[in-house]
């Protein structure tokens, strides 16, 4: 212990969802069957696009990057989560809430690249269709990829560091079901001018550029199908980018109305709702997003499955 109230930490206290207590085993088993169908969903993607070589196209390619992403993404908090409700047991180590802030970090930030890149992607087979094979090559895809790893990893890297440097605080209660950089920042007594300065800076390259990226995509692309003259080719250029343009909605709906509309006086609770929009259910519907809305998923899965049949 320090002076005054001020001390240094060896664990946290994670208050969790705003559940009364006779529902928590209501709410465990939910988030247990959302949590189960993330990480099956994803992996049925993972495994069809791997399977069926008509899936082997660059859309494809950063698909099953976005599903592992997606499931790394939902096990970095769900399964503590889970067994914080079922144990009744509250408490994260140091070491454990670091980890989990750099995991956190690393894959939200993928989840916001990858989804640019495939935006890109859209945009090169509406308004470029006869180039596409050409721009969108395998060596740009990997690129793509490797860049979005790069960025995401020195991002998460840097907060988590200089968070690492905040030993002392004032409360170890962190009123959340996972360790939030901003509500960590918020307990700590130790000067955190560089880090909010930190994530003022990085937040508008991280999140912001790409959001624009994304926007200028659509954008270009919606002037692109205003000049296709048949209702055919307006359709089939919709059905293209439809699905894509779901899962960018419910992702960054999610981020805007957490850090962008100004909070009810209820933050910590609106927070948490929030963040389990994001965190746990935009993963778990991505894959139906995916297949019922893509005739190429859907055809994959009869093909396997009609193999699997003719070999019994």
């Amino acid at each position: 212990m320090t002076e005054g109230n001020e001390s240094i930490v060896s664990e946290f206290i994670l208050l969790g969802l705003p559940i009364q207590p006779e529902d928590q085993d209501l709410y465990s088993a939910l988030f247990l069957a959302m949590y189960l169908t993330t990480v099956l969903g994803n992996l049925l993607i993972i495994l069809l696009i791997r399977l069926d070589s008509h899936l082997h196209t660059p859309m494809y390619f950063f698909l099953s990057h976005l599903a592992f992403t997606d499931i790394s993404f939902s096990s970095v908090t769900a399964p503590k989560m889970l067994m914080n409700m079922l144990t009744h047991s509250q408490s994260i180590s140091y070491a454990g809430c670091v980890f989990q802030v750099y995991f956190f970090l690393f894959f939200a930030d993928l989840d916001n690249f990858l989804l640019t890149s495939m935006a890109y992607d859209r945009y090169v087979a509406i308004c470029h269709p006869l180039h596409y094979t050409t721009m969108m090559s395998q060596n740009l895809c990997v690129l793509l990829v490797v860049v979005s790893w790069t960025l995401s990893t020195a991002n998460a890297l840097v907060h988590t560091l200089l968070l690492a440097r905040l030993t002392h605080f004032r409360d170890n209660t962190i009123s959340h079901y996972f360790c939030d950089l901003s509500t960590l920042l918020k307990l700590s007594s130790s000067d955190t001018t560089t880090n909010k300065l930190v994530i003022l800076l990085l937040g508008n390259v991280i999140i912001t550029l790409p959001f624009i990226c994304i926007l200028v995509s659509y954008g270009l692309i919606a002037v692109t199908i205003l000049k296709i003259p048949s209702m055919k080719g307006i359709c089939k250029a919709l059905s293209t980018c439809g699905s894509h343009l779901c899962v960018v909605s419910l992702y960054y709906g999610a981020i805007i109305g957490l850090y962008f509309v100004p909070s009810s006086n209820n933050t910590n609770v609106q927070d948490a709702i929030v963040a389990v929009m994001y965190n746990v259910v935009t993963p778990m519907l991505n894959p139906f997003i995916y297949s019922l809305r893509n005739q190429d998923m859907k055809g994959a899965l009869r093909n396997i499955l009609s193999r699997r049949l003719c070999l019994q």
